[in-house]
């Protein structure tokens, strides 16, 4: 019998990835950020036809450099 690690679930398509809340699909664009109505996460656009989400990475502050 094999046991599957829950970090590597697949997710259900137009649900998040956190909190599996149902994300409208709607007209989505790879690479366009919305938030969660769930658990307010940042959400990314991963692939579409079917809608996959991802979280989005965190904006690191430049500082000039």
């Amino acid at each position: 019998m094999q046991v599957q690690n829950p970090m590597t679930e697949s997710v259900t398509p137009n649900q998040c990835p956190l909190c599996a809340q149902p994300v409208p699909g709607g007209n989505r664009l790879v690479g366009e950020v919305l938030s969660c109505d769930g658990c307010s996460a940042e959400l990314e656009v991963v692939g579409i036809n079917p809608l996959r989400l991802e979280e989005a990475p965190e904006v690191e502050e430049d500082w000039g450099e």
